[in-house]
């Protein structure tokens, strides 16, 4: 069986962070979903838990960091294509969220990133491996 990842992240709405990725395009497991959390799909094996801030302080004795003000996590997808990094971002600001530093180009190698709406920080990256310098 393959493993599988479950990304653990606060939010202060949970009504407005399933807007704003639904905008981005995921979507949800609605069998781990409730009034404090829902699953989101990056693929078959990767999900985010996106768990309301009072009901996130139960699974951790330390404070919640404050994303906005410091980076707690970054967290990067992989894409199929430097046009689905820069739809990402754009859907990302289109929804309310922030761009994050400037896109990085290294012929091969391409991505950028976002802020979404609790300050979490996202990297979108795209490798052409045929690219990829010897």
């Amino acid at each position: 069986m393959a493993k599988q990842i479950f990304v653990n992240i606060p939010v202060k709405d949970l009504n407005v962070a399933i807007k704003f990725y639904t905008h981005l395009g995921f979507t949800f497991n609605q069998q781990f979903t409730d009034e404090n959390a829902t699953c989101m799909i990056i693929s078959e094996n990767i999900m985010v838990m996106l768990l309301r801030e009072e009901f996130f302080k139960k699974f951790t004795p330390k404070p919640i960091a404050n994303a906005k003000e410091s980076t707690e996590v970054l967290i990067c997808i992989s894409a199929d294509s430097r046009e689905e990094v820069d739809q990402y971002v754009n859907l990302a600001i289109e929804a309310g969220g922030k761009a994050l530093m400037p896109k990085q180009d290294h012929g091969w190698m391409y991505g950028h990133g976002f802020e979404d709406l609790d300050g979490h920080m996202w990297e979108i990256s795209f490798m052409d491996m045929s690219a990829l310098p010897q």
